[in-house]
């Protein structure tokens, strides 16, 4: 007997180290040891665990689909079930239902080692591998191992999910650059083949290649109906509570099964929006399915293949049967083929029945919308009208009636406040304006030296030390080195006089010329972190409850033309106003297009004072009577708002150069300077703290530096690694294509309206 159990024991032992070896291990504990190992810089386990998470996620949804379609095929249906129901027949429906249910069981069993409820996860880990996170973490750690085909691979695939991920399309420019990398190697490994057959399709259509594009759209079809499937079979899953306790779910038998077949049919439906979705697009190709006809019909009409192109047309029409084109189309080919012949051709039945299936979908789900008020967005189009139950037309009739008056008066609401809340704010600024000056500096050294009241009006500050001599030396030396004449003037070199010629560059140019190496990239880095000091200065002086944004930034020097001195009397710059036209006639300042309406603040930075003349001035709206006059010096700042209250302009420079830094700020968001965020994202790639690291692979690789810029476009380390290729390049748009004449007016087909259309819009990929 002990025997016996001892035997009995150890076979069960046996048995579940088995099964235990046999289990598919769950994919979030897998991801969750890749991250671990990601921060311990162990890459080697990175890419084990990496990759064994999206092998096993991608086994568990083969092997759910594969159960779930040989069970559905291999037990018994429902359509044999007699017509006479009662109780005899309620329990042989449920006894099918039953026999699935343990088919599905055991089947899960054999081929993953545990029932499906063992291997579910949380939607946050579900996002991850949406966004496709594992591959960001792989593309780092394969890069880290030199394996640099499978690093751009993974960071390909984790950009197209995220093109906007700026750090990652650094990456691959980065890649592009790199020796023995090759065009292959940008390969997204989760392409969906009914999509990648479509791309080629267009992408051959649109070169007007319609041969191969027949080939590719076909494909696109017969992998569509793959796809679509296993989608359907994934809908068969667990009832999805949405959000509320399922312990308060107290639906009888009925409700309940009613409640989750509604909710499958609704995930079946969805397929066509998962199906025709692009990774990175906000938006799904608009009639996916139907589409791929109408490029058929065309395609076939350009191959002469007129049986073809009648059968596309005609299966089309199955979706839009009113479409006025495609009628037109069809009324063509049958001409030219021969009516009786044409008569013989039908639509695809893999297509009608999808249609078939579908329409009574959609019934079974307005039905459940309308009795239980159970939600339904069709995602179809072409849904027939008598589809949708006449109280529930009528319903979302009123609804849309009812949503657009509502959406009118909400509009001319919101018109009314936002002229309040401007009227409001410009008589609250106003006075705010006299009352919050005066506010710290920030920085050592910095001295406010005048304010408003010494300069005789409001909103006005001089403040000294903001820069040192030698950081004036150097950005002077910037701006010979890199400066250009009519820089920021669009080009004119006396844009305000004819006695001076004006030189400038702005911030992103000297960043990308330091880039190129023509221009020290220290300096440009210090002209870049100089007028972000300026600005975080005024910011606090003026005590503004926003942030400021770049306007405008500009270094610039004023020469005095010296054979155009003698007897000078204009200005240097005339006086005016930042944000508004000055008529100083009328003492009055218009704010209006084409002044910069929406600038609040401005500053200049000085960098010398060994010039004569040049001094800065404040004036009344009169233009002529002097408030204030600044005599500008290395390190001197004078800031100011940029409104009515505030004209100013700069006094004739009669000898030598005037140097200084320009710079308008405002406190819309809307209007922050496009080259300030180049500048911005130039800094982060230049300055990144891996430069260091990646010259020293370069050196160890070529035994020469990286030149800037160069070294730091690379893979970040951060938590979350980063990728992003141009999806641009791989997009193509559909052109419409012309009609086309037929060859021969006396052919039997001069009752048609004329040759076929192609008449479809751009298809985005």
């Amino acid at each position: 007997m002990a025997l016996s159990l001892l035997f009995t024991g150890t076979f069960f032992f046996l048995l579940s180290a088995e099964v235990l070896e046999a289990r598919l291990e769950p994919y979030d504990s897998l991801y969750d040891n890749g991250v671990q190992a990601y921060h311990r810089g162990d890459w080697h386990s990175v890419i084990l665990f990496m990759e064994k998470a999206l092998r096993n996620r991608e086994l568990l949804r083969r092997h759910h689909i594969s159960c779930r379609l040989h069970c559905a095929n291999h037990t018994g249906g429902f359509s044999d079930l007699p017509l006479n129901w009662g109780p005899v027949q309620d329990l042989t429906f449920f006894q099918r239902l039953l026999e699935r249910a343990e088919c599905l069981k055991r089947c899960e069993e054999e081929k993953i080692g545990a029932p499906s409820d063992f291997y579910i996860t949380s939607q946050e880990l579900q996002l991850e591998f949406n966004k496709r996170s594992p591959y960001n973490y792989l593309q780092v750690a394969y890069f880290k191992i030199h394996k640099i085909d499978k690093a751009v691979a993974a960071a390909y695939t984790f950009y197209i999910a995220n093109p906007e991920h700026m750090e990652m399309r650094q990456n691959l420019e980065y890649y592009k650059m790199m020796e023995g990398v090759k065009e292959s190697d940008f390969r997204d490994l989760e392409a969906k083949p009914h999509m990648h057959e479509f791309r080629l399709g267009v992408s051959y259509y649109t070169d007007e290649e319609p041969a191969p594009s027949i080939a590719h759209f076909e494909k696109a079809l017969e992998e569509y109906f793959v796809a679509d499937l296993e989608c359907r079979s994934m809908c068969e899953g667990a009832y999805d509570y949405d959000g509320y306790n399922y312990m308060d779910y107290n639906s009888d038998l009925f409700q309940s099964i009613t409640d989750h077949y509604v909710q499958v049919m609704n995930c079946r439906q969805s397929c066509v929006t998962e199906l025709a979705s692009q990774p990175g697009r906000d938006k799904p190709i608009e009639d996916f399915l139907p589409s791929h006809l109408n490029y058929l019909q065309f395609a076939y009409y350009n191959t002469n293949n007129y049986t073809k192109a009648i059968e596309c047309a005609k299966t089309f029409l199955l979706f839009f049967p009113n479409d006025e084109v495609m009628n037109q189309n069809l009324a063509y080919y049958a001409a030219v083929l021969g009516e009786e012949e044409a008569k013989l051709i039908f639509a695809r039945e893999d297509i009608n029945a999808y249609i078939r299936r579908s329409v009574l979908e959609k019934e079974l789900l307005y039905f459940a919308y309308d009795t239980f008020g159970i939600p339904f967005v069709d995602p179809d189009s072409w849904t027939p009208e008598n589809v949708i139950p006449k109280r529930l037309r009528e319903k979302q009739k009123m609804e849309r009636e009812t949503a657009a008056r509502i959406t009118e008066e909400i509009g001319n609401l919101m018109k009314e406040i936002e002229n309040l809340v401007e009227v409001k704010n410009k008589e609250t600024f106003d006075l705010t304006r006299t009352i919050h000056e005066g506010g710290p500096v920030l920085f050592d050294g910095v001295n406010v030296v005048m304010n408003s009241k010494i300069l005789n009006g409001s909103q006005r500050v001089v403040t000294d030390g903001v820069i040192s001599e030698e950081q004036c030396r150097e950005l002077l030396r910037l701006t010979n080195a890199a400066a250009s004449a009519g820089d920021g003037y669009r080009g004119t070199t006396s844009p305000h006089t004819p006695n001076e010629k004006f030189y400038g560059v702005t911030v992103y140019k000297a960043l990308k010329l330091g880039q190129e190496g023509k221009v020290p990239l220290n300096s440009a880095l210090l002209y870049y972190n100089v007028t972000d000091k300026v600005r975080r200065v005024v910011e606090s002086y003026f005590r503004l409850d926003s942030p400021l944004y770049f306007s405008y930034s500009h270094l610039v020097c004023r020469t005095a033309v010296e054979e155009k001195q003698d007897g000078r009397k204009d200005l240097s710059h005339p006086v005016h106003v930042d944000n508004c036209i000055l008529n100083a006639e009328a003492n009055m300042c218009i704010k209006e297009h084409p002044a910069y309406t929406f600038r609040d603040y401005s500053a200049i930075l000085y960098l010398n004072g060994d010039f004569e003349g040049g001094n800065f001035v404040f004036t009344e709206l009169d233009a002529k009577t002097i408030t204030a006059e600044v005599r500008p010096q290395c390190g001197r700042m004078v800031g100011f708002s940029s409104g009515e209250e505030n004209p100013h302009g700069v006094n004739a420079v009669t000898k030598g150069q005037r140097c200084a830094v320009a710079l308008w700020f405002t406190l819309d968001p809307r209007h922050n300077e496009r080259e300030r965020v180049q500048a911005d994202d130039l800094i982060k790639m230049l300055f990144s703290p891996e430069a260091d690291l990646f010259q020293e692979e370069a050196l160890e690789k070529t035994g020469k530096p990286l030149p800037p810029g160069e070294a730091n476009v690379r893979p970040s380390d951060s938590e979350s690694p980063s990728v992003t290729p141009d999806a641009n390049a791989i997009d193509k748009q559909l052109d419409n294509t012309d009609s086309v004449a037929a060859e021969n007016t006396d052919s039997p087909v001069e009752h048609v309206q004329g040759p076929p259309v192609d008449s479809k819009s751009k298809t985005e990929l």
